[in-house]
């Protein structure tokens, strides 16, 4: 089981500036996650995408996180 505050904690760590909202959709371990960082300018939503799921690939990994529902944004 992994807490809104450790999924948040890993994303920040590997995206320092970023803004990161974390919902439980079912149980503690099918979450929606929502990141809005200036990193993501010029990136592919594909490579904005593999960016996060790398500061989460042990919690994934160890299903941990079992469903991931991911959205990515630049600021304003």
């Amino acid at each position: 089981m992994i807490t809104k505050a450790e999924v948040i904690n890993l994303i920040t760590k590997k995206i320092p500036n970023s803004k990161v909202f974390v919902e439980n959709l079912k149980g503690n371990d099918h979450l929606q996650v929502t990141v809005i960082a200036s990193e993501f300018y010029g990136l592919s939503l594909v490579k904005q995408h593999q960016l996060v799921y790398s500061a989460l690939k042990e919690e994934l990994a160890s299903e941990a996180i079992h469903a991931l529902a991911l959205k990515t944004e630049t600021p304003n």
